[in-house]
Order: structure tokens, then sequence, then C-alpha cells
């Protein structure tokens, strides 16, 4: 099954000139949904996470039933107060302006394997910062993942780990 057969294309949103790829056709179909979560699981076992990390909001899609799949827990990377309890939180900047990432303060024990998932690799900034913000929670994070991948941005060049992805559009 060709996945990319149910990515859909929205040109001009959220603004002019920009083509966003809509993954909600994707999970709209049950039969894609399947095969993409199996693929993400092949990809991402054998880095042998212990738990799987999402980042707000549409990695909360792609983490948690991939983490239900594999038998691991999951945790969420936040926006700024959305998150109970003791957090921490990384600000980092991105292309026009900034932003705040926050993961509660026992989400990880010090040393467990997780490996970081969204639902697209676009200029990288976001996934960096989770990657950078696990690390400060005391996680070891040996790679992380996507369903797409806009090569033609260069975010993978902004991450220290691999980045495994099922999608890569290079325009």
């Amino acid at each position: 099954m060709d996945l990319r057969d149910h990515i859909r294309g929205i040109p001009d949103f959220p603004k002019p000139g920009i083509l966003f790829y809509d993954i909600s056709t994707l999970l709209r179909h049950g039969p894609a949904w399947r095969a993409a979560m199996a693929r993400l699981a092949g990809l991402i076992g054998p880095y042998r996470p212990q738990l799987l990390a999402g980042i707000e909001s549409r990695g909360f899609l792609v983490a948690a039933p991939l983490a239900l799949e594999l038998g691991l827990g999951f945790i969420m990377l936040r926006k700024p107060r959305k998150l109970p309890g003791a957090t921490i939180g990384l600000d980092y900047a991105l292309e026009y302006g900034s932003d705040r990432i926050e993961i509660q303060a026992d989400a990880v024990v010090p040393g467990q394997r997780v490996v970081l998932l969204d639902d697209l690799l676009a200029t990288g900034g976001t996934m960096a910062a989770g990657v950078k913000l696990l690390r400060q929670a005391g996680a070891v994070v040996p790679a992380t993942a996507a369903m797409i991948e806009l090569t033609f941005l260069g975010g993978r060049s902004r991450l220290d780990v691999p980045c495994e992805t099922l999608l890569r559009y290079d325009e």
C-alpha cells in the first residue's frame, strides 16, 4: 500500500505559499492507518525504546497508538501550562519567533530509552527542542521518528540522533 495515496496536500494553508500535508485522510482510512503504524513500529523497534514520547498535538496521534502496538508507555511533550504537577520546560527559537514545550518532571526515569515522535519533520526546531527537553528530564534519546519529512527544509540536520520517517517529500 502506498501511504502517499492517503496524504492530502492542501495549498495555502495555514497561510499563502504553504502546502500543508494533511494526515487526517490517512487517519480515517483504517487499513492505511494500520499499515503506517506497523511500518513505524518496524523502524523504531531496533532502537529498543522503553517509552514513546509525542509532541503536541499531532505527535500524540502517532506516538500513542504506536506505544500501544509495541506494549510501551507513552508520554506527552506539551505547550505551556497544559500538564498538571511539576514540569520541566524548554524555550526554543522558531523561524519567526519562539515557543515552549514542557514535560512532567516525573515522566521519565533517568536513563530510560525514549523515542520521540511527531507527525511531520519540517525545519527540525521542535523535534530538536523535544530531544533536548527529554535529555533534561533524564532520558536517553536513541532516535526520533515522524510520518512525513519535508526534506527540502533540512530539519534532519538539526538533530543529533537518527530520524526515521515513513514518507519524504522533496519539494
